[in-house]
């Protein structure tokens, strides 16, 4: 689960790491009051969405008073924000974060994620901050210094000391940017998040080591130990069918094509949807109904991508292992008819009571096409398209 900067800067704030002091706001108004709580010299005025490079598109602006603060913030709220990360569609922005501005000497990288090849939490740091840290592994991969991390063991103080040095620090910043390191870890551990990066962390003119900006995800499979976590979630920034399918514990994600995808499996979807592109089209989503698809789970299914109108057939690709072809077939057929159903719709079952499921699919009188394998489902739904 994403989060917004000035959500995970307050997370960060309560495990010991320094932020900068400040508030979000909703309105011009309350970011004119907030700018003159913090009784600053300089402030900074940034949009907060769920997207990176929010400076590159005039999410970020510099005020040097209240006035100014509130001039930016009546002209980001409400702003449709494109960055290289939102695509062309951009993001409104609905609320800003007022901070106080900072005198900064130095910009580093400091970022923590799980590295699934070595079963190790990795830490990385760079001397490049401020930049994307893909563009600095793609054209300076020596800056990026990472240490592994056993999740058993936890991060050791020398390792953080080691990455300080790599960095060029010496004296009380070191001190601090290791402590930094040590709380940025328990932060990461103790909210089971995906990700931690911290781009740039500064070093003030003061010698302070500071989350200049901040980026916590949370994984959404720890969220049961952290229900106070739920209240962070902001579904104006996630695609509305993405959450009208979490409703009905439906793994749905949008992609730009023209075939549905119904599959049971993550690993089954991912090859269903490299088949179909392979086969000349491209997926329209990616949707793991799950190894027990019920009548109920399948017809919601249907509900989600359809509701895609750049939808133009559909492809239903179900292994019968834990639940029935049968019962899948059962399913297809009575949540069509109950949807009423205009596309066209490919199914490949395989496993249990396969031969039971095409019977009942042959009998129902709907207009399906069944396959008897993979690479033919995927050939008969592009076949299909093309002659719409």
């Amino acid at each position: 689960m994403k989060i917004h900067e000035y959500q995970s800067k307050e997370i960060l704030k309560r495990f010991g790491v320094m932020v900068p002091e400040g508030r979000v706001a909703f309105s011009p108004e309350e970011a004119e009051k907030v700018a003159e709580e913090l009784n600053n010299k300089r402030f900074v005025v940034k949009a907060q969405i769920h997207a990176g490079g929010r400076g590159k598109g005039g999410g970020i602006k510099l005020a040097y008073n209240p006035k100014e603060v509130r001039n930016l913030a009546s002209q980001m709220l409400g702003m449709r924000l494109v960055t290289p990360q939102t695509g062309n569609e951009g993001k409104i922005v609905q609320k800003v974060l007022i901070e106080e501005g900072i005198d900064i000497e130095r910009e580093l990288y400091l970022g923590i994620v799980l590295d699934r090849t070595k079963s190790r939490y990795v830490m990385m740091a760079s001397s490049e901050g401020g930049v994307e840290i893909e563009k600095v592994a793609e054209e300076s991969p020596e800056k990026i210094y990472k240490v592994y991390i056993d999740p058993m063991i936890g991060l050791a103080s020398y390792q953080a000391r080691k990455i300080a040095f790599l960095l060029k620090l010496e004296g009380i910043v070191l001190q601090k940017a290791i402590k930094f390191m040590m709380a940025l870890y328990n932060t990461f551990v103790l909210c089971d998040c995906s990700l931690a990066e911290i781009n740039p962390l500064v070093i003030t003119s003061k010698g302070d080591v500071i989350a200049l900006d901040a980026k916590l995800n949370l994984d959404d499979n720890g969220i049961f130990r952290h229900k106070e976590f739920l209240e962070l979630r902001d579904l104006n920034e996630e695609d509305s069918l993405e959450v009208e399918a979490s409703k009905y514990n439906l793994n749905y994600i949008k992609l730009d094509g023209t075939v549905g995808c119904m599959v049971n499996g993550a690993g089954l979807a991912m090859a269903t949807m490299d088949l179909i592109k392979l086969a000349g089209a491209m997926p329209a989503n990616f949707l793991d109904v799950g190894g027990g698809a019920s009548i109920e789970t399948i017809k919601n299914g249907f509900k989600i991508i359809l509701s895609d109108k750049n939808v133009k057939g559909i492809l239903i690709n179900i292994f019968g292992g834990i639940v029935r072809c049968d019962r899948v077939a059962q399913g297809i057929i009575d949540a069509v008819r109950d949807i009423n159903v205009n596309l066209p719709v490919v199914i490949r079952l395989e496993g249990t009571n396969k031969e039971q499921a095409e019977k009942l699919l042959n009998n129902s009188g709907l207009s399906f096409t069944i396959a008897s394998n993979f690479q033919e489902a995927a050939n008969k739904i592009v076949e299909k398209l093309n002659v719409i």
